[in-house]
């Protein structure tokens, strides 16, 4: 079928892929980029706690401090590590994803560039260490 003046034609040119070169060139699109919260299999929550932990009845204690609450808890894929105030941070095998998953109960969310800038700014990276912050 021949086509006319009358039928309107309209192209659809599909979004170009976001690449790094393109955000390096654009300033928002470099912000945008930086502040993205990471999502995927790589992202890494935290989730403050600020009581006692009971692992099958065995409370959790600081093997440096002595600490027995106020726990920075960091998930990584299927991984669940303790972290102190103190600074010294173990790997949880007792807490399972599902387990994080239900103490995250603040939905109000903060974004940290990396997990180094995280532990310093909510006060797990030994600056605190012996003190208890509520």
């Amino acid at each position: 079928m021949p086509r006319t003046t009358e039928q309107p034609t309209t192209i659809t040119t599909p979004p170009a892929p976001l690449v790094q070169g393109a955000v390096d060139c654009d300033p928002l699109l470099q912000l945008a980029y930086e502040t993205a919260p990471l999502s995927g299999p790589d992202a890494l929550r935290g989730a403050k706690c600020p009581h006692e932990l009971a692992l099958r009845g065995i409370p959790v204690v600081c093997s440096a401090c002595r600490a027995r609450r106020d726990w920075l808890l960091i998930n990584h894929r299927r991984n669940v590590w303790v972290r102190c105030r103190c600074g010294s941070e173990w790997l949880e095998p007792e807490i399972t994803r599902k387990d994080f998953d239900e103490m995250l109960s603040d939905p109000s969310w903060t974004y940290y560039p990396t997990l180094e800038r995280a532990r310093i700014a909510l006060g797990f990276d030994g600056t605190f260490a012996g003190l208890y912050l509520e």
